[in-house]
């Protein structure tokens, strides 16, 4: 197991221990590929540990058919680690009776109001929230609410964002930023999204 050394101990009055085990916001934003591809890695991981995940996709289509969408769903319900739940915007929130009649914005700020109610009962140990920096950047969703309720988070629950042009206010606040930077991708030369690859 890594054992990095960590370049500051805070005066914060907690053990080794206590702050190994303090939950975490992380935060995969940049213009490149594979910020859902992490934030599902990590997702595994922790189906792996036996932890209820819940995955919510904030822009994605519901004919956006996600590979890890796939696999998660059969392993959150094999009984051998974690149940996974997930929550694709463009087909209806599974709470939603109107969603129909929603249009984009009203469907994140639905989806954000179920993810502060799954908070508040410590429903999952992990959060996907999958695209959930664009309602951000749009301004769909107040970024000073999102860290408050973050930040006030009972348990201990992990919480991942990913998307382009994350807030600064966002990235200030989470334990661990990863900007994806884009050298290279066959899209530049004219070339497709494949299976197996992009989906």
């Amino acid at each position: 197991m890594p054992q990095g050394q960590p370049t500051v101990v805070p005066d914060d009055g907690l053990t080794t221990r206590q702050r190994r085990n303090r939950p975490l916001v992380f935060v995969h934003t940049g213009p490149g590929k594979g910020k859902s591809t992490a934030a599902f890695g990590l997702a595994l991981r922790a189906w792996n540990q036996g932890w209820p995940v819940g995955v919510f996709q904030f822009v994605k289509s519901a004919k956006w058919k996600v590979g890890e969408e796939n696999a998660l769903k059969v392993l959150g319900a094999s009984g051998e680690g974690g149940p996974v739940v997930w929550h694709k915007m463009g087909e209806g929130w599974s709470w939603v009776q109107r969603d129909a009649q929603l249009d984009n914005e009203q469907a994140a700020k639905e989806g954000w109001e179920q993810v502060k109610r799954d908070l508040a009962a410590e429903t999952h140990r992990l959060y996907v929230l999958d695209e959930f920096a664009y309602p951000m950047h749009w301004g769909w969703i107040d970024v000073d609410e999102v860290i408050e309720v973050l930040r006030g988070r009972p348990g201990t629950q992990h919480v991942v964002i990913t998307g382009r042009n994350a807030p600064e206010k966002l990235v200030e606040f989470a334990d661990l930023v990863t900007e994806m930077t884009k050298v290279k991708h066959p899209m530049d030369a004219g070339q497709k999204g494949q299976k197996g690859i992009e989906w």
